[in-house]
C-alpha cells in the first residue's frame, strides 16, 4: 500500500501564546507589548496588514462635521487625508478644523484649515537617518491641509505653544481616534505649563493687534480678540491650563459685562455673512477689553520653568513610545 504524503502545515509551536492582533499598549503591558513585536515579525506580511488596517478602522470612530461645512469640500478633505495616509506610509490619529469655523467666527469665504496629528511607521523613528516631522500639501481654493508628527507636537506642547491644545479641543473633528485624543488630552492638562500657554497667546494677540493698527481691518479684531478671550478664561480659570478654542464657549464660560458680549455678538454676526467687512474702528468695550487682558497678562503669567522638567518628559516621552509602538 503506498503511503500518501501530505504538505507540511505550520503549527505554532506550544511555547507561542496567542496574542491580539492589535499591540498591547507599553505603558500598561510592557512584557505583553514586547511579546507581540517579537512574534509580530514572523506573522506573513499581508496577515499582518490586514490586522492593522482593521485594528485602525476600528478605532477611528471620531466624526463632528456640522451640516452647514460643503459636503464636497468636506469629502475633499477626507480624500486628501487618505492619500497622505497612504503617499506617506503614516497613521493619521486625529484630523480637525483649525480656523474660524471652529473658532467661532466663521465668514462665507472661510477656509478649510484641516490640521492633523500624525504617527509614522516604526521605522522611521528607528532610523539614525532624519526625517520631516511636518506633512504639507499644497493650497487648493479654499482647501488648507496640513499636519504635525506626533513627536513635534508633544514638543511644542511642552515648550508652551497652545497650537496642539487647540487642536485637541476643536468643535469640528473629520476624523479621529476618540482614546487616543483622550489621553492626549489628558497629558496635556498634566504636562502643560499655563504660564508658558498664557504668554503663548499673549505674544499672539499683541501682534496681531498691532497689525491691526496698520490696517485697521474689521477682520482682523478676531485674531486679537481670542487670544484676549483665552487670557481672560485662563485668569478666571486657575487650575486649567487648557482652554476651550471655541470663542462663544469662552465668552459663555466668563463673568463678562453685557455691552462686551453684545458688541462681539454683533461683529461675529456682520462677519458671517460678509466676505469683506472692510476698514474701521473697534466697538469701543472689545478695544477696552482687549487691551486691559494684554496688560493683566503681562503680571498674572510670569515666564517660569516647569516645576518638574524630568516628569514632563517622562510622561511625553511614555506617551510617544506607546503611540509608536501600537498598530496602524
Amino acid at each position: 500500500m503506498t503511503q500518501q504524503h501530505q504538505a507540511p502545515t505550520w503549527r505554532r509551536p506550544v511555547w507561542a501564546p496567542v496574542l491580539p492582533l492589535a499591540a498591547p499598549s507599553i505603558a500598561t503591558e510592557p512584557a505583553l507589548a514586547r511579546q507581540w513585536l517579537a512574534r509580530s515579525m514572523f506573522r506573513p506580511e499581508n496577515e499582518l496588514k490586514r490586522a492593522r488596517r482593521s485594528t485602525y478602522h476600528r478605532r477611528m470612530s471620531l466624526r463632528a462635521v456640522p451640516e452647514s461645512m460643503d459636503p464636497a469640500v468636506v469629502g475633499s478633505v477626507d480624500a486628501e487625508l487618505d492619500r497622505i495616509e497612504r503617499e506617506h506610509r503614516v497613521s493619521v490619529r486625529l484630523a480637525i478644523e483649525s480656523g474660524s469655523r471652529a473658532w467661532g467666527f466663521p465668514s462665507p469665504d472661510s477656509d478649510y484649515d484641516c490640521r492633523f496629528v500624525y504617527v509614522a511607521e516604526l521605522d522611521t523613528y528607528l532610523s539614525p537617518w532624519r526625517t520631516r516631522d511636518v506633512i504639507e500639501t499644497p493650497l487648493i481654493g479654499l482647501l488648507d491641509v496640513n499636519g504635525w508628527d506626533l513627536g513635534k507636537a508633544l514638543r511644542l506642547l511642552v515648550n508652551g505653544n497652545a497650537v496642539l491644545i487647540e487642536w485637541l479641543m476643536s468643535p469640528i473633528v473629520y476624523r479621529g481616534d476618540e482614546r487616543f485624543r483622550a489621553e492626549l488630552r489628558e497629558l496635556a492638562e498634566q504636562v502643560a505649563a499655563r504660564d508658558k500657554v498664557a504668554r503663548h497667546y499673549l505674544h499672539l494677540g499683541t501682534r496681531q493687534w498691532d497689525l491691526f493698527d496698520r490696517n485697521r481691518s474689521l477682520k482682523k479684531v478676531f485674531y486679537s480678540l481670542r487670544p484676549a478671550m483665552a487670557l481672560r478664561w485662563l485668569r478666571e480659570h486657575p487650575e486649567a491650563a487648557v482652554a476651550p478654542m471655541h470663542l462663544p464657549t469662552m465668552l459663555a464660560q466668563c463673568e463678562l459685562p453685557a455691552d462686551l458680549v453684545a458688541a462681539v455678538s454683533d461683529l461675529t454676526e456682520l462677519k458671517s455673512r460678509t466676505r469683506e467687512m472692510g476698514s474701521g474702528a473697534v466697538p469701543a468695550p472689545i478695544a477696552a477689553f482687549i487691551a486691559s487682558e494684554f496688560d493683566c497678562a503681562a503680571d498674572a503669567f510670569p515666564r517660569t520653568t516647569p516645576e518638574d522638567p524630568k516628569r514632563v518628559r517622562a510622561l511625553t516621552a511614555e506617551f510617544f513610545r506607546a503611540q509608536a509602538l501600537s498598530v496602524r
